[in-house]
């Protein structure tokens, strides 16, 4: 298995970080994508590779959240950290529109800009939406043969929305947001119609703790090494096995993001 998001960076993590990583090894995952979700984590993000070669590769970008801080020269600077070999996509950027921390305009300014530096320098999106799938929709539809692959992460939208992203060969992340009956049952019910092909699986730590897990954790934190509960749930509401689904989804993770893992 690779858990392709994981925010390794969160002060969640500052205690005990290094016994983390190694519980994520002992539960049989090969390797952990870390977020970078604007250009300081992204910084932060690269020195943890640098620091766990070769069990950590990592993203650099910017999340929507963080559209409005952004320097005027943030794309040179994602720009540069990408030539880092660690660097495996642009991301974690797109468009939230729940929130709104930052305004919508600035978040589609950011977003468009950055889709644009992944066209230019040939790396995959790692991508963000929520409550604003049309317009993040036709901010990508222009690039999708121009980039090597699209990743929609921590996917929760409804069928409609997963076809479209699937018509167009994004690949789809799912985390333990399929766990909870409560606010997951529309993924839960339509998570069978993703091809194998198309699957990436993740934890989003430090978020979304799977609530299948028994005994239930003294904290409240997620972490790399509950990623076989997303794996345990998704092979209940689909058609393919626990053991076809951390195959296939380490076959796709290795693809996607040009990643050698043994």
């Amino acid at each position: 298995m690779i858990d392709i998001g994981v925010n390794l960076t969160s002060a969640r993590f500052d205690k005990d970080r290094s016994t983390v990583i190694e519980r994520a090894k002992l539960a049989n995952i090969k390797g952990l994508l870390v977020t970078g979700t604007n250009v300081a984590e992204s910084q932060k993000a690269l020195s943890f590779c640098q620091e766990y070669y070769p069990y950590l590769a990592c993203t650099a970008g910017v999340h929507p959240h963080d559209a409005d801080q952004v320097d005027d020269n943030f794309i040179a600077q994602l720009k540069s950290l990408a030539e880092h070999n660690h660097v495996k996509a642009i991301g974690e950027c797109g468009l939230d529109f729940n929130r709104n921390f930052s305004t919508p305009k600035n978040q589609q300014h950011v977003f468009a800009q950055q889709v644009m530096l992944a066209s230019e320098i040939n790396l995959p999106l790692f991508l963000h939406q929520r409550d604003a799938f049309q317009p993040w929709f036709d901010i990508l539809s222009p690039y999708i043969d121009k980039v090597p692959a699209m990743v929609t992460h921590c996917f929760t939208g409804d069928l409609s929305q997963l076809k479209q992203c699937l018509d167009v060969n994004m690949y789809v992340g799912i985390t333990g947001w399929l766990c909870d009956e409560r606010r997951g049952q529309t993924l839960r019910d339509i998570v069978k119609y993703i091809p194998l092909d198309r699957l990436l699986i993740e934890t989003d730590a430090p978020y979304l703790t799977p609530r299948t897990i028994r005994p239930k954790p003294k904290s409240s934190r997620n972490e790399p090494s509950y990623l076989p509960y997303v794996v345990a749930t998704l092979a209940e509401l689909t058609p393919y096995s626990a053991s076809e689904i951390m195959q296939k989804t380490f076959e796709n993770s290795q693809q996607v993001f040009a990643w050698e893992i043994q």
